[in-house]
């Protein structure tokens, strides 16, 4: 008897995702996320806050009050009033003014808990939003981490909350990309940084994925995460509220996340910071950065950045923010690593001679971001360099990692686990006094200083780490008899396809 095959089950995310994403119907992406994610926040503190109410129910002869505020306050748990309850909803999930009712629970939540004033979306009424599909969705999210104890509800919700942002960016594409930095590349920085003790600070933070990425990384190697603190800034106040939800489902304090609508360069909300690491994925090549505002601003150590691109002003602004041994690891645009326009040239030549605080650029593969196509790079900087408590302070690290990372579809790519893993060893091995680094033809090198300076102070990792030595097994006459069937196969096909489209316009004409 045959054996039959039993086909692979989803994870729940994806399932959740493909049911949530057929409910949209003609709603935009853009515009989904937050009646999504809003339902999967409200979920996740009704499940912490329900967890509680009957523990103390259960104590309440001993004095437990299940309705006073002030036994959630000092748990670190949300107060969520009775009309607000997920519980409540559920029960109303199919009545037609459900929206209103959702609406209405959001308002009652951020009444009782000043910290997510203005942060809750109230989109549930709309008229483009069906309220069949609205009660559908509610009964969908009930089904994630149902009766399970508020840890593993937040870690499940949490997890499902971090891949519905990436999905959304993803269907959003370009736009979607001002919110999201894709995992892969969040994650190298993390790994790259290790941020374990100490402040961390990402001006330009979106959806606040450099600080989750952080506590998990915390969490994985037995750290406290109590250790690390987060200060973080947004100008879009829609972005601000997706990273306030997605820090308090992970039961991040997000006090320290500011939002204005001028930005970090003309309202930094953290002036007097200096953070031990910086994190952050700042817009390319901006050119309304207000730059001509801030001609004799004094974050400019380095040289006044061009009023045209805002490139190296970030770079100044984190060199500005970090602690004396304090380190940054910041996504750039490509171009940063060899521009002379405008004086870019003599800023990155001040940053590797006078500041000491160049550590080590990573070219990165294409493809990996969702909102543009423009060549990136990882710049790392450490104030420890300056201070003479490094061991390679003379030197600087490249990495070449553009043949590295796989499509997940046409338009992108990321790194595998194992990408991350190569690129965050060689780091830490060159960092490491007894290290086991070795320069590799084609990936990686250690330049000196003074090589640097030679080449003009240009820091694109190809000019460095070379080509790859060739393999000595490789046979030319082979690959090229390949090759040639390959392209003969392909004719074929095309001729079979052309004489088949001639036959039917010759039947068409008949």
């Amino acid at each position: 008897m045959a054996k039959a095959k039993t086909a692979k089950e989803e994870p729940l995310e994806k399932q959740l995702w493909k049911a949530a994403d057929t409910l949209r119907k003609n709603i935009d992406a853009a515009e989904y996320k937050h009646v999504v994610l809003g339902l999967i926040f409200l979920k996740y503190i009704s499940d912490a806050f329900e967890e509680l109410y009957l523990r103390l129910k259960k104590d309440a002869g001993s004095g437990a009050d299940p309705e006073d505020k002030d036994e959630y306050k000092a748990e670190n748990v949300f107060f969520v009033p009775i009309e607000a309850r997920w519980s409540y909803l559920v029960a109303k999930a199919m009545q037609p003014n459900i929206g209103t009712q959702v609406d209405a629970a959001m308002d009652a939540i951020e009444k009782e808990n000043l910290s997510l004033k203005g942060v809750l979306p109230k989109v549930y009424a709309r008229q483009n939003l069906d309220p069949t599909s609205l009660g559908a969705l509610i009964n969908l999210v009930s089904n994630i981490a149902l009766g399970d104890a508020k840890a593993r509800s937040a870690d499940v919700l949490g997890h499902v909350f971090e891949y519905f942002l990436g999905e959304f960016a993803l269907a959003e594409g370009k736009q979607g990309g001002q919110f999201y930095t894709p995992r892969s590349i969040v994650e190298l920085l993390v790994k790259m940084l290790e941020p374990y003790k100490g402040r961390v600070f990402d001006p330009c933070c979106g959806s606040g994925g450099m600080f989750v990425q952080s506590e998990k990384f915390v969490q994985q190697h037995q750290g406290r995460i109590n250790d690390i603190s987060i200060y973080g800034q947004e100008s879009n106040q829609t972005t601000w509220r997706l990273a306030k939800m997605n820090l308090a489902i992970r039961g991040i304090d997000s006090s320290q996340v500011k939002w204005n609508n001028e930005g970090s360069f003309l309202n930094d909300a953290h002036k007097d910071l200096r953070a031990d690491y910086i994190i952050a994925n700042p817009p390319f090549n901006v050119s309304d950065w207000s730059g001509e505002q801030l001609r004799g601003d004094g974050r400019w150590k380095y040289g006044t950045p061009p009023p045209g691109n805002a490139n190296f002003a970030w770079l100044q602004h984190f060199a500005y923010h970090l602690s004396p041994s304090g380190l940054a690891g910041v996504v750039l645009a490509k171009g940063a690593l060899t521009s002379k326009t405008s004086g870019e040239g003599d800023i990155r030549k001040a940053l590797i001679e006078d500041g000491n605080l160049m550590d080590c650029i990573v070219n990165l593969p294409a493809k990996l971001f969702l909102n543009t196509q423009i060549p990136a790079a990882l710049w790392f900087m450490n104030r420890a360099r300056k201070n003479g408590q490094h061991p390679r302070k003379d030197q600087i690290l490249f990495i070449d990692a553009r043949n590295l990372g796989h499509l997940i579809n046409r338009r992108t790519r990321e790194l595998s686990v194992e990408d991350i893993q190569k690129i965050a060893d060689t780091y830490h091995h060159w960092r490491n006094p007894s290290g086991t680094y070795e320069d590799i033809k084609g990936f990686c090198c250690s330049a000196p200083i003074e090589r640097v300076k030679q080449l003009d102070y240009v820091l694109t990792p190809g000019r460095y780490v070379g080509l790859p030595d060739e393999e000595d097994d490789f046979n030319f006459a082979e690959r090229f008899t390949a090759l040639k069937a390959e392209f003969e196969a392909q004719l074929t096909e095309e001729a079979v396809l052309n004489k088949a489209i001639a036959e039917n316009l010759a039947k068409i004409q008949l």
